[in-house]
């Protein structure tokens, strides 16, 4: 049980315990700016005990964005309000960590909570219209989706340039942690996954084709990321298609990562519209599991943990580095001290630390509550 609460170093970074947040995206920025609500919400995971705190998608470029509400760094204005969240993160012990994206063929859509689907006449009645997506290839996600264009040389190297750029600004913004987003079918994971590329050209058919962008890009922001500071990929461990990227091709491409500098592995899964694996309590773990023991990296779990033994196993059993919760972090954002309460409060942050031991002992003086 203790296990998820020992420190973890990767390069000159310690985190303070196995849980990391999840990043997950709020879709709450205007024009890419953090604003208060950002402030708050990731505030409370620092508060909350989290060792690792993994800010949300974060937009390399404008039309890297998944809609209109993401985070972006894109522009060096950007720096300031990520910057405050990564200085709250630190000051209460916590590790700030951003994931940064480009939404590529999942660009251009509503949020999640107004529809989570392609841009309508009544989004565009609000002011948010629709802007040109890209891809490997010009194929839709769905009917109905934008059909991208298929990136060109330019493009690619645009690509390529925005996310070594975004990369440096959030150095700038005092992060600790960087994870380049290849997972969901997002622009990377589409470049990866035979469902989604088929070009014919050298970033297309086969494997060490449709790795060649992701791999580059890998390598090229570990050339301007300190080497004292960890670089993680979310990866979609599998597509979720046995005619997809396999876990076979993951635990081989996390070998080459681990090559060029990357130290864990995020791994996710699933990302285009079909998923024919187990997705019960835990079930993206055994793709940790098998990652970490196959390739010899670092790998982050997350999927359906739910439960602080269920976490604490996942350490235990050596299954992976770190546990990353989203959903359940959204619903207890005190999920790591909580599930050390019973022992202590005194890794609480003070201003509560204080009041929950004194309640502490009260309760035992009452006993349990009786309806």
């Amino acid at each position: 049980m203790y296990k998820i609460f020992e420190p973890l170093s990767l390069r000159g970074i310690t985190l303070r315990n196995r849980y990391a947040l999840s990043p997950m995206c709020q879709y709450t920025a205007k024009d890419g700016y953090a604003s208060d609500y950002h402030a708050v919400h990731y505030g409370r995971f620092a508060l909350g005990g989290f060792g690792l705190l993994m800010v949300e998608a974060t937009a390399v470029s404008p039309e890297g964005r998944i809609t209109h509400g993401d985070l972006g760094l894109w522009d060096d204005a950007h720096i300031s309000g990520l910057a405050n969240i990564a200085a709250f993160a630190r000051s209460y012990g916590a590790t700030p960590g951003i994931q940064i994206a480009h939404a590529g063929p999942k660009a251009s859509i509503q949020r999640a909570f107004e529809g989570n689907g392609p841009l309508t006449e009544a989004d565009a009645a609000r002011g948010e219209h629709p802007w040109p997506v890209v891809s490997p290839s010009a194929r839709p996600v769905a009917d109905g989706w934008l059909t991208p264009d298929a990136l060109d040389a330019q493009g690619i190297a645009k690509v390529r340039a925005d996310f070594v750029a975004s990369a440096r600004r959030a150095l700038q913004a005092g992060f600790d942690v960087l994870e380049l987003h290849y997972a969901h079918g997002f622009l990377l994971n589409a470049f990866l996954s035979p469902l989604s590329n088929d070009r014919s050209d050298e970033y297309g058919g086969s494997f060490e084709n449709r790795i060649r962008l992701p791999l580059a890009i890998a390598r090229e922001v570990r050339a301007v990321w300190p080497q004292d500071k960890p670089l993680f990929v979310r990866l979609s461990a599998v597509d979720g298609s046995s005619k997809g990227w396999t876990i076979a091709d993951s635990v081989a491409f996390a070998k080459i990562l681990k090559e060029v500098g990357v130290d864990v592995i995020d791994c996710s899964s699933g990302g285009f519209n079909v998923y024919e694996y187990p997705n019960g309590y835990s079930f993206q773990v055994p793709f940790a599991a098998q990652i970490r023991r196959e390739a010899e990296i670092g790998t982050m779990a997350v999927g359906m943990i739910v439960d602080p033994q269920q976490a604490a196993a996942v350490i235990a059993a050596g299954e992976a580095d770190l546990v990353a919760l989203g959903h359940a972090a959204l619903r207890d954002p005190h999920f790591p001290l909580h599930a050390q309460q019973q022992a202590s409060h005194a890794d609480w942050h003070v201003q509560a630390g204080w009041w929950l031991a004194h309640r502490q002992n009260k309760l035992q003086q009452l006993g349990p509550w009786v309806p």
